[in-house]
């Protein structure tokens, strides 16, 4: 019972040292990742668009 008493204290104590991001931060990181995650998909989307293409003229 007194590692889990232990772990629990140093846990609290590492989290104090966290550095939190600030709500402009977490703002510009979620823009970030939508963004990137809408160029993904339209990149391929289009090569998906082009082999499928690519395919019916061979086939």
């Amino acid at each position: 019972m007194g590692k889990i008493k232990t772990f629990i204290k140093e846990c609290g104590i590492e989290l104090k040292k966290v550095v939190w991001p600030t709500f402009d931060d977490v703002v510009a990181s979620v823009k970030v990742v939508i963004i990137s995650t809408i160029l993904v998909a339209i990149i391929l989307g289009v090569l998906d668009m082009v082999f499928t293409y690519g395919m019916r003229l061979v086939f």
